[in-house]
């Protein structure tokens, strides 16, 4: 834990950001920020994950919500350009683990790296996320692909992805934030 975070203020700030910016539109998807994050931990949830692969399921967006000042700082209508490495330096600053923060700050490497790999994940993406896999460097190379199966997170990683590309269902019941930020609180206390 940072000298300048406690468990309880770090969940109060990612409450406020949901609270605050969730109601928003998820980057040209038919949910909202909040849906989208709590889609995403409930299928992490439901597959058995471990409190921190759900915690960074949850809050592997949380870089959309963070203030942007140009226009440099957004892809288009599409949300914050590097989003994930914005959000896991602001989780990291408050305390974060590796196995919270790798899996966000990799997860946009993830839809590179499948994309690469697998051409019918091109196929079956969003039109929103064929669309800001321009803006984020488009398959990897190679060389990028081979880095990136060098992680020691890559399973989870890809996992959390696909979780991502799953968690756009319009009208879904899923816990509440509450459920959720209870986890992140968790998570911290844990390792305080």
């Amino acid at each position: 834990m940072s000298a300048n975070s406690s468990p309880e203020t770090a969940a109060a700030q990612i409450r406020d950001l949901l609270v605050h910016g969730g109601g928003a539109d998820y980057v040209g998807e038919p949910v909202t920020q909040l849906e989208h994050a709590l889609q995403c931990a409930q299928l992490a949830e439901q597959a058995g994950a471990d409190r921190a692969t759900v915690v960074a399921a949850f809050l592997h967006d949380i870089g959309h919500l963070l203030p942007g000042e140009t226009a440099a700082d957004f892809m288009a209508e599409f949300g914050r350009m590097d989003h994930e490495t914005l959000g896991a330096v602001w989780l990291e600053q408050r305390g974060f683990p590796a196995a919270v923060t790798q899996l966000i700050r990799h997860h946009v490497n993830a839809k590179r790296y499948l994309t690469a790999k697998y051409p019918d994940y091109l196929a079956r993406l969003s039109d929103a996320s064929r669309q800001t896999l321009l803006y984020q460097g488009g398959p990897m190379s190679s060389d990028e692909a081979q880095a990136f199966e060098a992680n020691p997170y890559v399973d989870q990683i890809i996992q959390v992805r696909r979780w991502d590309e799953a968690a756009k269902r319009t009208n879904h019941a899923t816990p509440g934030l509450e459920h959720y930020l209870s986890l992140v609180y968790g998570l911290l206390s844990s390792i305080g």
